[in-house]
C-alpha cells in the first residue's frame, strides 16, 4: 500500500526522490501532498511581475514579448535575452550561449517561467530560467500541453532545478497510485463544521476542476491546521493551571504604595486599567499567563515594575529577562533611576521599606556573579533582572512569584517554561510576557494562545513625532549625501544620532566577499557598475552593510569630525555598557550600531536614526528601532536606506513604514508580507511548524472556532487519548520538540 508514511524514493524513484529530499525537504508521500501549491492560475491569466522579489525562486505565467541575440564582447559567446511581459511590466530572461533559444521564445507565445529573480541595471530578470511554453507544437513539446489541460494550473513553491510544473508532475505520480488516509476528524464534527473528508481535500488541492474545490479543499485543510495548533495550546493552558502560584496581595504600606506617591508622572488610562487587571491576576492562586503588547515608549516598563513591587510586597520575589546584555542593563538601571532610595535595601540612605535590584548575565566577572547569585539564592534581591543567563540551572531563588519577559518575539515557550520551573516544585511563578511589536489578534490566539492579551495603545504625554522617510540610493544617490548633511545639522544642534546596520562585520559572513563594495556604497552608492550582462547564475547580492566597515567609512568621509562610537554583540560586557554610558551622557555625537539598540535603549537627546540597508530588516524591526528617536522634546527623524527598486514588493514594505507610525498597522502588513507558516515555529520552539494553509491573517473564524472546539475537546479528554486522530493530527503540525515539551507539562 502506498500510505502518507511511504518513501517517495520507493514511489518516485530514487532520483527524484532525492531531488525532492535536498531541494524542498520532502521525504514521504505525505510531505509531498503537504506541499500545497502557492497559488493558481489560470490559462488565460497572466502573472503579475510586480511585486517579484529579488532573490525569490519565482515561477510567473507570462508572454513572449520580444527576443533578441548579441555577441558577448569581453568573452567568446553569444547572449540570448528574451523580454516576457504580463501586459503591464516586462522581465528579461537571459540565456548564455544558448542561440538556439531565439528560435523558441517566439513573440506571442506564453508559458511558465520560473527562476531566481535577480537585477542587472536596476532591470528585473531571471537568468537562465526554466520554462514550459504552452502554445508549443509538438515538435517542440512533445506532450507538454497535455500536462496543462486544466483551466486551473497549481504552482508549487519550488527550486532551483525543481520547477512547479514538475513537482506537479511528482504530485501526479503519487496520487494516482496512493491508497488514501484514516481521516484524523471525527465525523460529526466533518458534519457540523460542513467540511470535506481528508482523502478528497488533499486530492482537489492538487487536481481541482475549478476554484470550487479549492475553496472546499483549502477549508478542510485549514481547519486541520488550526484545530491542531489550538489542541495544542489548550493542552498548554491546562498544564499551566496545574500548579498553584502564589497569592500576591497589595499592601497599603509597601513598597508599591511609596513607588506610586512619589511617581513623577501620571500613569494613561491604558497603564491604570491593565494595572489593574494585572493586580487581579497576582491575587489568584492560577497562575497569571499574560501578555502586554503596546505602541513603542506606551509605558510597559511602569507597568512590569509595579506587577514587581506588589510581588516584593507580598515577600516574594520578580525576575526580568530581557534578549540582549544591553537591554538588562538599561532595564536595571532605569529600574533603580525610577525607584531611587526605594531600590537601597541594605545601603546608607535606602528607604525603609526599600528593596533591592540585581543584575545577573552572562559576562559578568567571577566575583560580581557570585554575588548577584547569593542575593537571588538569599532573597535580597528583590527584583533580577537578566539575559537568558537566568534560566540557567545554577541559577536559583528564595521565592520567585513572578516572571517578566521583555520582547517575547527573542524568546521560545521551552525558556518561558524553564523561568517557570524557577517557581519550585508545587508553585508555578505568574508570567508576564512584553512586546513593543503590536499582534493581530489572530496571531494573539494563535502565537501565544497560552497567554491572557492586553494592549497599551496610548503614548504617554510629552512623546515626540517621528517622521520616516526612505532613501532610494539606487535611484537617487544624492539623497543619501543629503541624509549625512542632516546628521551634521542636527549635532550642531546639539543632538545626537544612531546608524543601524545589519551586521557587525571584520568578515563573520562571507569572508572578503564584495565588503570593500559594500562600505562603499554605504558613503556614496557608486558601485562601478559594468558593460556586460552578470555570469551565468546571475548578479550576486552584496553582503549586508557591516557596523565595522561603514563606521570606518564614514568617519574617514561623510562626518569626519563628528565623535562616533561603535555598540554590537561581540563587544565584552563592560565595553556596551561604557559605550551606551558615553552615548547618554552626550559624550558622543554618532553611535553606529546593530540592532542591539532595537528595544529598550532610551537617549532623549537622539533625534535621528538612519537604517542601512533597510530592506534587510522586518517590518516590526524597522518599527522597533526608530521608537529609539524622538524620546525627548525634539521631533525624531528615522531614513531609511535601500538599494530596493521601486515596484517591488520590498521597496512597498519601506514606503509602508514611512508611511505610518501606528505599529497595529504595520503588524497586520507584517503578516501579509511573511510566510505565516514560519510565525508559529519562530515564536513557539525556534522550528518550522506544520502551519501551511492557514492564513493567521485572513481567517480570523476558522482559529476562532478551532479554539472553542479545542477548549471543548482538551476539558474532556486532557491528553487526547480518546482522540488518536486529534492527537496525531497534532503531532504533524507540531513539531517534534514542542511535542516533547507538551508532553512533559
Amino acid at each position: 500500500m502506498t500510505t502518507l508514511d511511504a518513501k517517495l524514493d520507493r514511489v518516485l524513484g530514487a532520483k527524484t526522490g532525492k531531488a525532492l529530499d535536498s531541494a524542498l525537504g520532502l521525504v514521504t508521500v505525505g510531505d509531498l501532498l503537504r506541499h500545497y501549491p502557492r497559488r493558481y492560475a489560470e490559462r488565460g491569466e497572466l502573472t503579475a511581475i510586480a511585486g517579484l522579489e529579488l532573490g525569490e525562486h519565482a515561477t510567473v505565467l507570462a508572454q513572449v514579448e520580444r527576443v533578441s541575440k548579441r555577441t558577448m564582447k569581453s568573452r567568446r559567446g553569444t547572449i540570448v535575452e528574451a523580454r516576457i511581459t504580463d501586459g503591464h511590466r516586462s522581465l528579461s530572461c537571459t540565456f548564455f550561449n544558448q542561440a538556439w533559444r531565439e528560435r523558441e521564445l517566439l513573440p506571442g507565445r506564453r508559458g511558465m517561467f520560473a527562476g531566481k529573480v535577480t537585477a542587472f541595471r536596476d532591470q528585473l530578470q531571471l537568468a537562465h530560467p526554466e520554462y514550459q511554453l504552452f502554445d508549443a507544437d509538438k515538435t517542440d513539446l512533445g506532450s507538454a500541453a497535455e500536462e496543462f489541460a486544466s483551466a486551473v494550473l497549481p504552482v508549487y513553491p519550488a527550486a532551483q532545478g525543481l520547477p512547479s510544473w514538475s513537482i506537479a508532475r511528482c504530485v501526479g505520480q503519487v496520487l494516482d497510485v496512493w491508497d488514501g488516509a484514516e481521516d484524523p476528524l471525527p465525523a460529526e464534527l466533518r458534519d457540523r463544521m460542513g467540511l470535506a473528508d481528508l482523502e478528497s481535500a488533499l486530492r482537489k488541492i492538487h487536481r481541482p476542476q475549478n476554484f470550487g474545490d479549492v475553496q472546499a479543499a483549502q477549508d478542510r485543510l485549514k481547519w486541520d491546521e488550526a484545530l491542531a495548533v489550538q489542541l495544542a495550546l489548550a493542552q498548554l493552558r491546562g498544564a499551566a493551571k496545574s500548579h498553584p502560584a502564589p497569592v500576591c496581595r497589595m499592601r497599603d504600606d509597601g513598597v508599591l504604595a511609596a513607588f506610586d506617591q512619589r511617581m513623577p508622572f501620571e500613569l494613561t488610562k491604558g497603564q491604570q486599567e491593565i494595572g489593574e487587571q494585572i493586580a487581579a491576576d497576582l491575587t489568584t492562586e492560577h497562575p497569571m499567563n499574560r501578555l502586554v503588547q503596546g505602541e513603542v515608549g506606551s509605558g510597559k516598563t511602569v507597568v512590569a515594575l509595579r506587577a514587581m513591587l506588589q510581588v516584593v510586597d507580598s515577600g516574594r520575589q520578580a525576575a526580568m529577562l530581557a534578549p540582549t546584555e544591553v537591554l538588562a542593563a538599561q532595564h536595571a538601571r532605569s529600574l533603580r533611576e525610577l525607584l531611587g532610595d526605594l531600590a537601597m535595601a541594605g545601603e546608607l540612605g535606602g528607604a525603609e521599606n526599600a528593596t533591592r535590584v540585581t543584575l545577573l548575565t552572562g559576562s559578568l566577572n567571577a566575583a560580581q556573579r557570585k554575588k548577584a547569585l547569593l542575593e537571588a539564592a538569599s532573597g535580597e534581591a528583590g527584583i533580577v533582572v537578566g539575559t537568558h543567563a537566568l534560566i540557567q540551572d545554577r541559577v536559583s531563588f528564595a521565592d520567585l512569584g513572578l516572571v517578566v519577559v521583555d520582547e517575547q518575539h527573542r524568546f521560545g515557550v521551552e525558556q518561558r517554561d524553564a523561568l517557570r520551573a524557577r517557581g519550585g516544585d508545587d508553585a508555578s511563578p505568574h508570567v508576564l510576557v512584553m512586546t513593543a511589536t503590536p499582534i493581530p489578534r489572530t496571531v494573539a490566539m494563535t502565537v501565544y494562545g497560552d497567554l491572557e492579551t492586553s494592549a497599551l495603545r496610548e503614548l504617554p504625554r510629552g512623546r515626540s513625532p517621528i517622521s520616516t522617510s526612505v532613501v532610494p540610493v539606487a535611484e537617487k544617490p544624492a539623497w543619501l549625501d543629503r541624509a549625512w548633511a542632516r546628521i551634521h545639522e542636527e549635532v550642531a544642534a546639539g543632538h545626537q544620532v544612531y546608524v543601524v546596520c545589519p551586521r557587525i562585520g571584520d568578515d563573520e559572513e562571507n569572508p572578503g566577499k564584495g565588503k570593500k563594495k559594500a562600505a562603499k556604497s554605504a558613503v556614496d552608492d557608486s558601485d562601478g557598475g559594468g558593460e556586460e550582462p552578470p555570469p551565468e547564475d546571475g548578479e550576486e547580492r552584496r553582503p549586508p552593510l557591516a557596523v565595522l566597515d561603514v563606521a570606518e567609512q564614514l568617519a574617514a568621509g561623510p562626518l569626519a569630525g563628528l565623535r562616533l562610537g561603535i555598540l554590537h554583540g561581540r563587544l565584552p560586557a563592560d565595553d556596551k555598557d561604557a559605550v551606551m554610558r558615553a552615548f547618554a551622557a552626550g559624550e558622543l555625537d554618532v553611535l553606529v550600531a546593530t540592532t542591539v539598540i532595537e528595544v529598550g535603549v532610551n537617549v532623549p537627546n537622539a533625534t535621528v536614526m538612519v537604517i542601512m540597508d533597510a530592506d534587510r530588516f522586518g517590518v516590526s524591526q524597522l518599527h522597533q528601532l526608530r521608537g529609539r528617536v524622538g524620546r525627548g522634546s525634539a521631533p525624531g527623524l528615522c531614513l531609511l536606506v535601500s538599494e530596493a527598486m521601486a515596484g517591488t514588493t520590498t521597496r512597498d514594505r519601506l514606503d509602508a513604514v514611512a508611511s505610518t507610525t501606528d505599529g497595529f498597522e504595520l503588524a497586520r502588513l507584517d503578516l501579509e508580507l511573511r510566510r505565516e507558516g514560519d510565525i508559529l515555529g519562530a515564536a513557539q520552539s525556534g522550528r518550522k511548524s506544520g502551519l501551511k494553509m492557514l492564513s493567521l491573517l485572513r481567517d480570523e473564524d476558522v482559529i476562532a472556532q478551532a479554539r472553542e472546539e479545542a477548549d471543548r475537546v482538551v476539558g474532556e479528554d486532557p491528553r487526547l487519548r480518546n482522540h488518536v486522530g486529534l492527537a496525531r493530527m497534532v503531532a504533524e503540525v507540531v513539531d517534534a520538540e514542542r511535542a516533547e515539551y507538551l508532553e512533559k507539562s
